[in-house]
């Protein structure tokens, strides 16, 4: 099957700038002009309100692009539903008073992160969205300046901003079931699904191994584990821990194609029931490559301190050989919520030097895009039929989107579904890494339940299988 039509509307290049007059407003005399206390509050419909500051610009003078942020203050993912509903607003609407609008709401004060309450709204842009052929080109709704309010004087300030769309086409996946459960995952189309993968969950005790010896014979009880050790140490062998969890993604012939591998055991912190910061739990996500498992990404995870039920997680793309000293990259580091859930998302557009930052407030190059345009990954990316190739996603030369899976809070029926750009797929062990890696992060929900809870029945079936064997 072909990928789904995502857009994404990107909001960059921010500046403020007032015009000259007598009487300037009165908190601008308070402000150098390296500085600024103005921010905005950019609204979508439907999506949770991005927060981004605005740079001052000294005088009318300055060039429109001289005091810019040249940098992304805001991104929006639209799936197709989300799409269509624009485009047929927009064509029963005579005017634009009905048609889905951007809004960027202009304040001076504290960055909205002060508890008090005194920040004043300067005026507001509203960016009326033309999505007609969003699907399958990039397109440049707004650039430039636009007033947001006016002054005693009678004259407005002015908000410098740009608006862009750009085709965002991704592979959809979606788990049967629980993890646990081993589920088979499907591509899913709008309303068609096709089967790709199996999973497998299972788990190992200390004698079992973790490598594999031959892609014809893949199996967890192989070769020695000393490279393990590299990754995660061995944390003491207590009754209170969660380890050896495994799950292996399968193509539809049966040959294993990705694996995520519990490789630190999830304990609590010394006088607690919780898994903290300081000694999280690891995962290993794996692929196949000349007849063995190699080493793909590091995810840890652990419970935030206090009573806070926020997850906190990171994940790292490893590089280069096997070895203590082997290189990585942060690609994701953020939280989410243990009992709402959320969204595991790697995310490269709102990055700085290719460690995402779950801020718009980054200092990406706005200028540069994201998109790459159709037909320009390598690799035909069709349905569960990818081209063949034992290449790692190239993720660290992505200026945009790279994943997200959908992880459902503690005691949930969670039923992964993974979002992946198709410039990060060329082959089938492409996207099944990536579903290894969704599965790892939501089996790290359970890993992280207090443990004064109970865990799910089907873990604490399997916790006790491993306990007899």
């Amino acid at each position: 099957m072909d990928p789904c039509p995502f857009v994404r509307i990107l909001v960059g290049n921010l500046a403020l700038k007032f015009p000259t007059v007598t009487s300037k407003p009165s908190f601008l005399s308070r402000i150098h002009p390296s500085s600024s206390s103005c921010y905005c509050k950019i609204k979508l419909k439907s999506f949770p309100d991005e927060i981004a500051t605005v740079p001052l610009v000294q005088d009318e003078t300055t060039p429109a692009n001289g005091n810019l942020s040249h940098s992304l203050a805001a991104c929006f993912n639209l799936n197709k539903a989300q799409i269509d509903k624009i485009l047929e607003k927009s064509k029963s609407s005579k005017s634009n008073n009905g048609v889905i609008s951007l809004r960027v709401d202009v304040y001076t004060g504290s960055n909205g992160m002060s508890c008090v309450t005194t920040d004043k709204l300067l005026g507001r842009v509203s960016v009326p969205l033309d999505m007609r052929g969003a699907e399958s080109r990039p397109s440049v709704i707004h650039n430039g300046w636009a007033g947001i309010g006016e002054n005693k004087k009678g004259s407005q300030a002015q908000l410098y901003l740009t608006v862009k769309s750009e085709p965002d086409p991704r592979f959809v996946f979606q788990f049967d079931g629980e993890p646990e459960c081993s589920p088979q995952v499907f591509q899913v189309q709008g309303s068609v699904k096709q089967a790709v993968f199996t999973c497998k969950f299972g788990f190992r005790n200390s004698n079992n191994d973790r490598n594999l010896v031959s892609r014809t014979s893949m199996t967890e009880n192989s070769t020695p584990r000393s490279w393990l050790s590299a990754f995660g140490s061995e944390k003491d062998q207590s009754s209170k821990e969660r380890k050896g969890w495994s799950i292996t993604i399968h193509d539809l012939s049966g040959s294993p194609v990705a694996m995520a591998s519990m490789v630190t055991p999830f304990v609590p912190s010394p006088g607690s029931d919780r898994v903290s910061r300081s000694n999280p739990g690891a995962w290993l996500i794996l692929r196949p490559g000349n007849c063995t498992w190699k080493p793909w990404g590091r995810l840890e995870a652990w419970r935030e301190p206090g009573n806070s039920d926020l997850l906190g997680y990171r994940f790292d793309l490893l590089h280069d050989t096997i070895s203590s000293n082997s290189s990585s990259t942060t690609v994701a580091n953020a939280n989410i919520s243990s009992t709402k859930g959320g969204k595991f998302t790697i995310d490269m557009a709102s990055s700085v030097s290719t460690t995402p930052v779950h801020s718009p407030q980054s200092s990406c190059d706005f200028g540069s895009g994201s998109w790459s345009g159709p037909g320009s990954r390598p690799g035909s990316g069709s349905g569960s039929d990818f081209a063949f190739c034992c290449t790692g996603p190239p993720i660290l030369q992505s200026r945009g989107f790279v994943m997200s899976a959908t992880v459902e809070g503690g005691g949930k029926c969670s039923k992964p579904e993974v979002e992946v750009g198709v410039q990060h797929v060329t082959c089938t062990e492409d996207a099944a890494a990536f579903v290894a890696l969704a599965a790892a992060m939501d089996l790290s929900v359970d890993a992280c339940t207090l443990f004064s809870h109970k865990l799910r029945k089907e873990l604490r079936r399997q916790q006790s299988q491993q306990s007899v064997v």
